[in-house]
């Protein structure tokens, strides 16, 4: 398994996406008016504790207060606020916290106006950014990401990631942590920590107490309210997050954040520096050279194409996203009905988590599978669709198939999800109406011609001029691709009366291919 990170950089925004064996898995647009990032810290004042909801509003300079709950505050609140008016008034020089008295910790069923107040200074970091009408969701409870670490202010607990499966090695970086960890800071460990040694870790753990003491020294003179530690540029917190062994490349077309990128490589992971490369070709964008925005346009629309002729419909709605799988029209070797649902639903549970991941959906998303009698195929398609999903950084949750075949996931939702629109213009007609881009018929297309060109000596396939044209130009035109692939001559016939995205197969005797 190879992983790439294509990086286009334009004059307003940034775009970032992930490729896994060419596969476009995620996407990414950081936008130079962004204000809020997950894990950004800022000093800010209470405006309103509302004691109905447990919860607080805080000012953080966005048009809607940020939501602060009570759930959310962290146990050593006390010690927090306590920090901040020594640290405000100049009467704690020292921000590394070992001669620093710490408060009783608060209540966890208690109230918020017992611990809060109007006008009270805080340090709140945001987990969710701005979505719709919402302001950001915001925590007390401060932690500053590393590589292989997580610094937790105001804390003594050290944890490690439960993907961590041997006990040896939990035991063995629980001993390392709890040697080299700074008093009055947590620690939580990375699973990208397995099998690393003390000097990356220890390295990893003086960065971040770096940028805590840089962020300490910013609170004495910071308007309330104010950025006083910035999440990392998005290349960086995403290769932070997901850069492992299987990456194969980096590549970017901007000589500045190719610089920014390779110096962060140089400091995560020096031996794979090479892989960062700068893409320089004027001819061709660099999402063009990557078959990129051909992926974009046909993975977000609201039908999308698999394998095989299945095809998933998908949904938006406020409560929920719905998923709805489909078999199509479609032919196999499969002996039985039960055989084909399993199949079908195999292939669409890998196109659902690579979905998942690249539309960013959160909340509830209810799966329709197509229904399977046999409760031990329903285990097969369970077991797949976890395996599939075991990759996905999001915390998320699978419940079993019911006996009707559907699937509830829920997802966390950090981020305003990935909307792209993939229709078009319709050049049939002058109304103002639109119609699905036409670069996704070239792949319908090729996907009922993969099960029909198997069951028919000859095959004639019948478009629109335009479309014709497209599939028979340039040199290797994609029906000379067909015929190397199939070993089978495709005869393409235009037809002047079809509209722009119509299609038809006939046989050797001029008839219809329906099956």
């Amino acid at each position: 398994m190879n992983k790439e990170l294509i990086i286009r950089s334009s004059s307003d925004a940034v775009d970032f996406a992930l490729l896994k064996d060419g596969k476009l898995i995620e996407l990414h647009k950081e936008e130079e008016t962004s204000n809020f990032q997950v894990g950004d810290i800022f000093i800010a004042k209470i405006r309103k504790p509302v004691a109905g909801l447990n919860a607080a509003f805080v000012n953080v300079g966005f048009e809607k207060d940020a939501f602060l709950h009570y759930h959310d505050l962290g146990p050593n609140l006390a010690s927090q606020l306590k920090f901040i008016k020594l640290v405000t008034t100049g009467k704690i020089k020292d921000f590394s916290l070992k001669s620093f008295q710490f408060e009783k910790e608060i209540d966890k069923d208690g109230t918020i106006t017992d611990v809060i107040a109007v006008n009270q200074s805080i340090l709140v970091q945001v987990v969710k950014e701005p979505i719709s009408t919402k302001g950001p969701r915001i925590s007390s409870e401060l932690s500053l990401a590393g590589r292989f670490i997580v610094l937790v202010p105001f804390s003594d607990r050290v944890s490690i990631s439960q993907k961590i499966d041997s006990k040896e090695e939990k035991d063995r970086l629980k001993r390392l942590v709890q040697s080299i960890k700074p008093k009055g800071f947590g620690v939580i460990v990375r699973t990208v920590a397995e099998g690393k040694k003390v000097a990356e870790i220890d390295k990893d753990l003086q960065n971040l107490m770096d940028k805590w003491t840089s962020m300490c020294k910013k609170i004495p003179t910071a308007q309330h309210p104010s950025k006083v530690l910035g999440e990392l540029n998005r290349a960086s917190s995403i290769l932070r997050d997901v850069f492992n062994d299987t990456f194969s490349g980096i590549i970017i077309d901007d000589e500045e954040l190719f610089n920014e990128t390779k110096e962060y490589i140089q400091q995560i992971a020096p031996s794979k520096e090479s892989m960062v490369k700068l893409y320089q070709s004027k001819d061709t964008p660099i999402f063009e050279k990557y078959s990129i925005e051909r992926q974009i346009k046909t993975s977000f629309g609201k039908s999308v194409s698999m394998s095989k002729g299945a095809y998933l419909i998908i949904e938006h709605t406020e409560a929920m996203h719905v998923i709805d799988v489909n078999s199509g029209n479609r032919s196999n070797k499969a002996t039985n009905q039960e055989d084909t649902a399993l199949e079908v639903n195999m292939i669409a549970a890998a196109e659902v988590a690579r979905q998942l991941r690249l539309r960013d959906m959160g909340g509830i998303i209810c799966v329709d599978f197509i229904d399977m009698s046999n409760p031990d195929n329903r285990k097969v398609l369970f077991d797949f669709l976890r395996e599939e999903m075991s990759d996905d950084k999001a915390k998320h949750k699978i419940l079993p198939p019911s006996k009707f075949g559907i699937v509830q996931i829920t997802r966390q939702r950090v981020r305003p999800e990935v909307n792209i629109e993939t229709r078009e213009e319709n050049p049939n007609n002058n109304e103002n109406s639109d119609i699905e881009a036409p670069i996704l018929i070239i792949d319908r297309i090729a996907s009922d011609l993969e099960r029909i060109i198997k069951l028919h000596k000859k095959v004639v396939l019948n478009v629109h001029p335009f479309i014709a044209a497209y599939l028979v130009k340039g040199f290797p035109s994609i029906r000379s691709k067909w015929f190397f692939e199939y070993k089978k001559w495709i005869k393409i016939i235009p037809r002047d009366s079809y509209t722009y995205l119509e299609y038809h197969f006939n046989d050797n005797q001029g008839k219809e291919i329906k099956d």
